[in-house]
């Protein structure tokens, strides 16, 4: 049960100082989030001193150019952060209300079930509630989980890696994510019988770019076999350029192995024969457990759940949804 007598709601938190506490850390000047705010630097240097002396703590150190958040200030920045996004929410859903819609539900994926999983989800929820608007962003993980966290995402299909912080975080396994190595149709390497990782270190690799998992799971399986590194290479993440470059070039490269399967059945590559001594981790569904989701994210989230079920041939428990 929620308790309406804590002290902090009692002390009656203003929206206007949430909002001044999120201008002051993207301003980093406090004359400049009060024009941001529409009011005068005086009133905004007020609203903050109420702040911090309702919380007996200093969120902002004051520097002869500007102001930086101390720890304190961090934290009271992204629970700002999310209360202002829990309250626009609100208001888009009432709007969407007011105007016959269901409501939106902002939705992340990594690539791979963004191919494989999203698309059947969002046919099925559209059939089903037209008027429910869905804003879909295919990003890696790291950037999905930091959206969620300030609630510009719902829902995100992603994995969880041991930098995050977990607490806040539901996750529910979907499936691993197995990778293949891929070239362009009619490439040498096709007819080589029983295909292994020498054969292929002839040639240039079009590699994930560093600081991706993909890039650190392809490194250390060189290092694991014993192999020498790639010399002959180009750095990417543009899907785009990697199928382009294939076609005009004997490079080959490594994606999700549903991906691969998707440009090939469009004939744009060809799978190489042979199965990578990669693993990647499993991915999942990612929500907040400090956030109730939306009548329309809970109609999103059983509708993932059940594509998932034909998809990958995971079973989920609906009830709890």
């Amino acid at each position: 049960m929620t308790n309406y007598t804590h002290w902090f709601i009692r002390a009656r938190l203003k929206t206007r100082q949430l909002l001044l506490v999120v201008a002051l850390s993207e301003e980093g000047n406090i004359h400049r989030a009060a024009q941001v705010l529409n009011m005068t630097q005086p009133a905004a240097s007020k609203l903050l001193k109420d702040l911090e002396d309702v919380l007996g703590v200093q969120l902002f150190e004051r520097l002869p150019r500007g102001m930086r958040p101390t720890w304190y200030g961090d934290t009271m920045i992204r629970h700002a952060r999310a209360a202002l996004s829990s309250l626009n929410q609100a208001h888009d859903e009432l709007q969407a209300a007011k105007s016959g819609q269901f409501g939106q539900v902002n939705l992340g994926s990594i690539t791979a079930p963004g191919l494989a999983l999203l698309p059947p989800t969002v046919a099925a929820v559209k059939q089903a509630h037209p008027n429910l608007q869905i804003t879909i962003q295919i990003e890696p993980s790291n950037v999905m989980i930091e959206r969620l966290n300030r609630g510009a995402l719902d829902i995100v299909v992603g994995r969880l890696s041991a930098e995050h912080d977990k607490a806040d975080l539901r996750y529910e396994m979907i499936a691993e994510e197995p990778v293949c190595a891929v070239a362009r149709p009619g490439h040498p390497l096709l007819t080589v019988a029983k295909l292994g990782l020498p054969d292929v270190l002839k040639y240039g690799w079009i590699v994930p770019p560093s600081g991706s998992v993909l890039r650190h799971k392809f490194d250390l399986m060189f290092q694991e076999t014993d192999q020498q590194q790639p010399t002959n290479s180009v750095e990417t993440g543009s899907l785009l350029f990697i199928t382009k470059m294939m076609q005009q070039s004997d490079m080959v490269s490594l994606m999700a192995s549903d991906v691969a399967r998707y440009y090939a059945d469009h004939g744009l590559l060809s799978i190489l024969p042979m199965v990578l001594p990669l693993e990647m981790e499993a991915f999942g569904f990612v929500t907040r457990r400090d956030r109730l989701l939306s009548p329309a994210a809970h109609v999103v989230l059983r509708a993932l759940k059940a594509s998932a079920m034909t998809v990958y041939g995971k079973l989920f428990d609906m009830e709890k949804d």
